[in-house]
């Protein structure tokens, strides 16, 4: 089966690049979006199995969509250049697995994988 992963980044060359190499590896990319709006969107009409998130979304932080994933049981991955995302974009990031930016493939792929083998918690 598979696997779909929505991809929530603002930067443009970056987004293709993750799109890519997704599904390079077998991966059904939901977007990508640029915008928490466009986002909130997409969870509406279609859940992914997990999530790739920038933490800073040009004028706005990616807290509103981590919450929904959050409320929706979607694990999520956070590709970001900020060694701490939770002091920027709030608690709903503490604990996530964070790529890094510029991702490293094997880690992107790694973290990804991880979240769809975790079993679900409750």
């Amino acid at each position: 089966m598979q696997r779909t992963v929505l991809i929530v980044e603002d930067e443009f060359l970056i987004a293709m690049h993750l799109q890519r190499l997704l599904e390079e590896h077998g991966w059904r990319v939901i977007g990508p979006v640029a915008t928490v709006r466009a986002a909130l969107r997409l969870l509406e009409e279609k859940l992914p199995d997990v999530a790739l998130l920038d933490v800073n979304l040009g004028r706005e932080m990616v807290t509103p969509v981590a919450e929904a994933l959050r409320a929706r049981s979607v694990p999520f991955a956070i590709a970001s250049a900020y060694e701490r995302p939770e002091r920027f974009a709030g608690e709903v990031l503490a604990g996530a697995v964070n790529v890094g930016k510029p991702a490293v493939e094997r880690r992107l792929l790694a973290a990804l994988r991880q979240l769809i083998d975790r079993e679900p918690v409750g």
